[in-house]
């Protein structure tokens, strides 16, 4: 790969100082591949890996087209991570306008390739309990209330569609929830904090998938020269049901997990959702964030699990043991972000 990238100038990374980001400039410098990265702000991470740094936004036309001159390809994966519906518009603005500004820019460059990074919340999601892949429909319906979700449905298929239209082979991945080290920002592994917090009180009954954000990194590289054009690859590790996942981290952390299980009915849903609902109003009203909120009870009811085989196959991606994972992830909050 990197002999290959080398001859056609740096490798853009838009978003470079997020979760995935980082890591994904960590594993380009590592194969000795030349980087740049867009981002709002700087990152001590970049500046160890001498990341070239261009500071702008991927919603304005100007940033991008600096960012993007004279680079081989573009991994584009900047984006918004919130469950608050007030975020929507910012999320569409940034996941959907922000990739027609970088795969246009991209194209003026002389860019062929791009790795769009989207989240397996577009493909596998369902209310039973069924393993899914990359031929699964659109989760449209099923996320209709939840803004992250929609937008990232929206910004595949422009990418897709505007990346035909601009002769750029676009390849797309979609990681489940990404833990391990590095989330500063607590993008993702927010919930693992609240319940190391004891803020979570009961047991959703639906089921998880995660992945480690270094595997996930590996295989949006991998993505960038064994990607087919025109395809997903769900990048995902262990499908548990949320019980199987808070004892095995209630384990790791040496804490006690939530016990209480609401039975299923539509009557224990609802009522954990308007309690949700009220605990979030309540505390966005005073300007904090929740420790519960409705659309975080919704999507713990449901089933996030699916396959990545079409990813081990032909990206050689290979997800690591879990509980590892897991381990890493409570350290990092511990160690470096003082989460009790």
């Amino acid at each position: 790969m990197s002999a290959a990238l080398a001859t056609s100038g740096p490798v853009l990374v838009t978003g470079g100082t997020g979760f995935l980001g980082e890591h994904v400039c960590a594993e380009l410098t590592r194969a000795g591949v030349k980087v740049r990265a867009l981002a709002r702000s700087r990152s001590a991470v970049l500046d160890e890996l001498g990341v070239e740094l261009v500071r702008g936004d991927v919603t304005s036309a100007d940033d991008c087209a600096r960012a993007a001159a004279g680079v081989g390809a573009v991994f584009h994966l900047a984006g918004v991570v919130s469950r608050d519906p007030d975020d929507g518009q910012r999320m569409m603005r940034t996941h959907v306008d922000g990739t027609r500004l970088v795969l246009t820019a991209a194209a003026k460059a002389g860019v062929r390739r791009v790795v769009v990074a989207s989240t397996s919340g577009t493909i596998a999601v369902s209310k039973r309990d069924e393993v899914l892949d990359e031929t699964a429909g659109s989760t449209e319906e099923l996320v209709a209330g939840w803004p992250y979700y929609v937008s990232k449905i929206y910004q595949e298929r422009l990418a897709f569609d505007l990346g035909a239209s601009l002769g750029l082979e676009i390849v797309c991945v979609n990681p489940s929830i990404l833990y391990g080290p590095g989330d500063r920002r607590l993008s993702s592994t927010g919930d693992i904090r609240r319940f190391l917090r004891g803020q979570i009180p009961v047991i959703p009954r639906g089921g998880i998938n995660f992945v480690d954000a270094r595997d996930a990194a590996a295989g949006t590289v991998a993505a960038l020269t064994r990607g087919r054009s025109g395809e997903r690859y769900l990048l995902g590790g262990p499908n548990w049901t949320m019980k199987e996942f808070f004892g095995r981290l209630a384990r790791v952390a040496r804490v006690r997990g939530p016990w209480l299980r609401l039975p299923e009915s539509s009557w224990a849903d609802r009522a954990q959702r308007a309690g949700a609902s009220v605990v979030e109003h309540l505390w966005r009203s005073r300007g904090k964030e929740p420790p519960l909120d409705r659309i975080s009870v919704e999507m713990a009811e449901h089933y996030w699990w699916f396959d990545s085989a079409k990813a081990e196959r032909e990206l050689g991606f290979v997800a690591r043991d879990p509980s590892l994972t897991l381990h890493d992830t409570v350290d990092y909050l511990r160690r470096d972000l003082d989460v009790i």
